[in-house]
């Protein structure tokens, strides 16, 4: 715009000069039209680099909004650059928790400004978008969700847990405003000392409490293991007295007489038991007879 300006000075100074030197009386509108093209197209073209929209601002009024590339525009336009990149905001805020205690978390933001309401975001906030909107309510929903924590809570759980709370607190009302949160990075949690110390003290005995309970439940399967097997023994012992009766014992040992009576290398003397059963007495052979 500043060149178009002063382009259009230039001519009408060659114009009004051309009246009062014959020398250039007869080429004033030429030169003119020359310097007043040589200034015009560069106000005329606009680039918007990669990563970045143009918002079109005329006499103090914003009249859109252009995308990366080159653009012809009114030359007495002002095309205003914002960056759609990702952006990060890096917040060490001191918050309380649920029970008052003061926490002390290193969060970062990554966000972006939505390129179809750039012209919006320029129009109702600014430029500086971020200190005026992105970093209060950053702050605001950290707060928002520490309050609602206990310290231990804080220190204990998934640290992604409470990242994905703060970013859901923090991305609609940015949304709205034309803003789109990424991600919520937590980088670090404190803790004041006292209560650091007391919660590792808890969690040492919750660790030791697991690992004895673990013990006791292995010792119970392992009785109970033994249990079932001296079932099955008792089980085995019942099945086995009750198959062995006088008539099976008694035929068991006629088949062992027999077998002892067939065999070649044993000398056999058969005496009648007390119990009724033969008694067996084997002897080898040449040996003295009994």
């Amino acid at each position: 715009m500043n060149l178009f300006l002063l382009g259009v000075f230039i001519a009408l100074a060659l114009l009004v000069l051309g009246k009062h030197v014959p020398q250039v009386a007869g080429m004033r509108y030429l030169l003119a039209a020359l310097v007043l093209a040589f200034f015009l197209v560069p106000s005329m073209v606009r680039m918007v680099p990669a990563g970045h929209v143009g918002v079109l601002v005329l006499y103090g009024k914003v009249h859109g909004v252009i995308t990366e590339g080159v653009h012809l525009v009114n030359p007495l336009t002002t095309l205003e650059l914002m960056s759609v990149r990702t952006k990060e905001v890096f917040e060490h805020a001191e918050a309380p928790s649920k029970e008052g205690l003061n926490v002390s978390l290193e969060v970062s933001c990554l966000y972006h400004l939505l390129p179809d309401q750039a012209d919006r975001v320029y129009r109702q906030i600014g430029a500086n978008y971020e200190d005026v909107v992105v970093k209060p309510q950053f702050r605001a929903a950290i707060r928002g969700v520490t309050v609602r924590h206990e310290a231990k809570d804080l220190y204990t759980s998934s640290r992604e847990l409470i990242a994905d709370e703060i970013a859901e607190d923090l991305a609609g009302d940015m949304r709205k405003r034309g803003i789109e949160v990424e991600k919520i990075l937590l980088r670090q949690i404190q803790l004041p000392k006292s209560v650091v110390e007391a919660i590792n003290s808890k969690l040492a005995a919750d660790q030791e409490a697991q690992r004895m309970r673990f013990v006791l439940e292995k010792e119970k399967q392992e009785a109970e293991r033994k249990r079932i097997e001296a079932q099955g023994i008792q089980d085995f012992q019942k099945i086995v007295s009750q198959g062995l009766s006088e008539q099976l014992l008694r035929w068991k040992g006629i088949e062992a007489t027999r077998l002892l009576a067939e065999s070649p290398n044993s000398k056999i003397i058969v005496v009648g038991g007390r119990d009724g059963l033969p008694l067996i007495l084997n002897t080898a052979p040449g040996g003295p007879e009994k």
